[in-house]
Parts: C-alpha cells; structure tokens; sequence
C-alpha cells in the first residue's frame, strides 16, 4: 500500500474496532435487548438492503460451520457461480471475513466499504444516544454488513454466510436463504445458548426459514429432535443425516510426510432418487470434516434440486481445494507444525482423532491457550494423554484468554510434562529450545492464539536437519 492508502486504511480498521465487539466481551451476551435484529435491519435498509434477492447458503452449528461453508463456496465458485463468503473470526485480517470466490477483499476495497458504511453507523450513533439506547451498531454487525456490500458491489450469483453466534439472534440471520445447513452440535457458549444440547440446538435452528429447506448434520437424539420440530413448526423439508445422507470416510495417511488427501464415499436418498458419489478427496483432514463434506454436498443437492448447475467435477474439485486456516492445518514440516483452532471438548476430541489417524508415531508438544467461559479441565483431559509434553500460555489479542498458571492449575494430574509461558513469544521461544526434527508440535485452543502463533513461527521459523533431536526441558 502506499502510504496515503496505508493512514486511511488504518482509519478504516480504527473505526471498525472502536465497535463493542463482543468477540473479545469476557462474557459476550445473548439477548433480544443486546443483540437487537431491529438495529441489524435498520442498517442494512440505509444501506439499500444489499442482501436482498441476494441467493444465500445460511450455516449454522457449534463446530463445522466454518468448513461447511468454505466447501459448499469452493465448490459453487468451481462450478461457475462468482460466490462470496462471509465468515468470522478472522486469523489476520478484517479482510478474509468478506471473500468472492476464495479472495479476501483487498485493504483498499475495505477502505471504500468502511467509507460507505461510516456516515450511516455515526447517524445511527447519535439516534441511540437521543433514544437513551446503548449503542447503535456493534463490531460484527458492521462487518457482516460490509460483507453484503461487497458482494453486492462484484454482484456475487451466490453468498455463503456463517453464523457468528447461535443463529436465532444473529445479525446475519438477515439474510435471503434458498437454503439453511445446521453442522454438528456440541457444547460451547454455554452462558449465550443454553446448558444442554437441546437449548443449543434450539438457538442454531433459529435461522430455519418457514417453507425453505434445511439440512441437519446433528447426531445426537436430543438436538436431532429439537431441529426437527422447529423445522415442522415452520413447515421447512428438512434432510437429516444419517437418515436421508451419510457418508463414510478413509482418512490421509502420513501427513507428516507430505500432503495428502482423505476421502469419502457419499450417499443420499430423496424421494427414492439414490445419489451416489465415490472417492470424493477432502484437502481438510479428520473424520469430523467428512461429516462435514455430507452436510456440504447436502447443501448442495438441495441447490440443484432447485435449479443450479452443479457438476460432478466442480464438486470433486471443490472438495479438493477447499481449505480454512486453523483446521488441521500443517504449516511446517521437520519438525511438523500443526495449527488447529479446537476450543472445546469435542472439537479437542476430533483434532486428537485426526492426528492418530493421518500422522505417524512421533514425540508430540502441544502448545495451549484458550477462552475464559469454556470447558478447560474437559479439554485438558482429552487432549494432555496424547502428548509428551504441554506449554501453557496465554495469548495477547484479546482480554478473554486464561491465564498460562490457571490452565497449569486445572492440568495438574492430566499433564505429566509441562511448562508454563505468560505469552506467545515466549512459548515459541520455549518450544524452539527443546523440539527436535522429527518431533510434532500442535498448537491448539483457540483463533486467538492460531493467530498469535503463526506470526511467531513466519517471523522465527524451525530448521533442522534431518533426525536431530532435543530434550524437554
């Protein structure tokens, strides 16, 4: 960027993070009075409504969203379809929360949206304050606004939207589906959503539309049933997985070697139309993105039973390239280096899983951070047995992490080997001091510290040669 560029680019990202942003609230609400559709709505009209008549694959759920909609996008954009994906948090920059086909916008093109957008937040700004209200518009309502401006503004064909937070409050619920998925439910936001899977479930099916179709890739009894019932309610066919599509899967082998691709075997019935797809490769490893392949190719039967131009090809080659930062993500190889953004006990479970299953026997460090609100003890179960040694620490770019002694504190009796960092910096420096060539180092926990980390390891990265080893210290 030159440097005229540069000052109103970060205008543009000064403004957008002087939002209440609940993303890094230490206890991020959940209420009609807080996150306010009204004030989402009102926004989007001064706006032109830029989400309107706009074809929208709407994804909701506790872990998968993400994936799902990086795949069902990858496979539309394939297929011909100029697509735009709006999905959050980001790892690095504002900008890869609104990307058209597979490119986050540019720093200038979030500069020209900002600079659209401002004018409307500050008039609606002083509105609240004569109305005594708490604010107008928050952090992420802006940013998903953005998002529909920018698609509107490269008239994207299709938009595929990830939920932020449950579903039923969500500002990005206001949105035109032709279609809605629900991924797999699981505990997480407990405070926000509910204490059992069934309030869960009943905040994620808030974004079913009456009389459109949705797809559930939720297994368990309890948010099956409440999924089920809320789409009857609202006289929405839905297609359930494990009774109308499923799925199975051969995961990659020897990840730590080279990259490779898993694979599933995809099968779905409608109205006695059997659909079949063989040896579909995954770029996204781990049996739980298999379940989320079916969701995705769901979706995606439902758009071409509704007229769209999917074909075979652009879904295998979809499938194939479709990636997401932060998910089994292998950054480095000798030692290799494992970036996973699992931040509750069944997202901890699925990474663990993976790592059994594509990668070899070796001497593994995980590095470990996480939110205040989530389920540490559960996670530390699960994930400290399967690792030789563990370094705690606490990332730096949001208020809402654990401190490195408390995560010590609730590992004690799981870790066996353990060190304790107060930063990222200092963990990366603790891992270069004691892991070998052909060691794996996951780093795991969080967004937060996947985004802390990686600009460790791309500033100070890991050579050796081949067979060297060091001692945990």
């Amino acid at each position: 960027m030159a440097v005229a560029s540069t000052a109103a680019h970060d205008a543009a990202l000064a403004f957008l993070y002087g939002r209440i942003d609940f993303e890094r609230a230490i206890q991020p609400p959940y209420s009609a009075s807080t996150l306010k559709l009204e004030r989402m709505r009102e926004l989007l009209a001064r706006l032109g409504n830029p989400q309107r008549g706009l074809p929208t694959v709407h994804i909701a759920g506790t872990k998968g969203k993400g994936s799902t909609a990086a795949m069902v996008a990858a496979v539309l954009t394939a297929a011909g379809y100029r697509t735009g994906l709006a999905s959050s948090p980001h790892l690095h920059r504002v900008e890869e929360r609104l990307a058209i086909d597979g490119r986050a916008a540019s720093g200038e093109e979030l500069v020209e949206l900002v600079d659209e957008l401002r004018p409307h937040v500050e008039a609606m700004d002083r509105q609240a304050a004569r109305d005594s209200e708490d604010s107008g518009p928050t952090y992420f309502e802006m940013t998903t606004a953005l998002a529909w401006l920018h698609f509107a503004r490269h008239r994207v064909r299709a938009a595929v939207v990830e939920v932020g937070l449950g579903g039923r409050l969500d500002a990005t619920s206001i949105c035109d589906p032709v279609v809605t998925a629900i991924t797999s439910i699981s505990f997480d936001h407990t405070r926000q959503l509910g204490n059992t899977l069934a309030e869960i479930a009943g905040e994620k099916a808030g974004i079913i539309k009456p009389g459109l179709p949705a797809i559930s890739g939720a297994t368990q009894a309890e948010p099956r049933a409440v999924i089920a019932r809320i789409a009857a309610e609202r006289d929405s066919p839905l297609v359930v997985l494990g009774r109308d599509f499923d799925f199975s899967y051969e995961p990659a082998r020897g990840v730590e070697r080279a990259a490779a691709l898993a694979r599933i075997d995809y099968r779905s019935t409608f109205a006695d139309q059997v659909t079949q797809r063989q040896g579909l490769g995954l770029a996204m490893l781990g049996r739980h993105q298999g379940a989320n392949a079916a969701v995705a190719l769901a979706t995606l039967d439902e758009l071409m039973r509704q007229g769209w131009s999917v074909p075979d090809a652009a879904i295998r080659h979809g499938l194939a390239t479709a990636v997401c930062p932060a998910r089994v993500e292998v950054i480095g190889r000798q030692p290799t280096i494992v970036l996973d953004a699992a931040h509750n006990v069944a997202s901890v479970a699925a990474l663990r899983a993976t790592l059994d299953e594509s990668f070899g026997p070796s001497r593994r460090i995980l590095v470990f951070a996480t939110t205040q609100d989530k389920d540490v003890a559960g996670m530390l179960r699960e994930l400290c047995p399967a690792f030789d040694h563990v370094v705690f620490t606490r990332y730096t770019s949001n208020p809402r992490g654990v401190p490195a002694e408390e995560l010590a504190a609730a590992a004690r009796g799981a870790c066996q080997s353990y060190w304790v960092c107060p930063d990222p910096p200092s963990a990366w420096d603790h891992v270069r001091a004691v892991a070998g060539a052909d060691d794996m180092i996951v780093i795991a926990g969080s967004f937060f510290l996947a985004a802390d980390l990686r600009d460790e390891i791309d500033a100070r990265p890991l050579s050796f040669s081949s067979g060297s080893a060091k001692g945990i210290a």
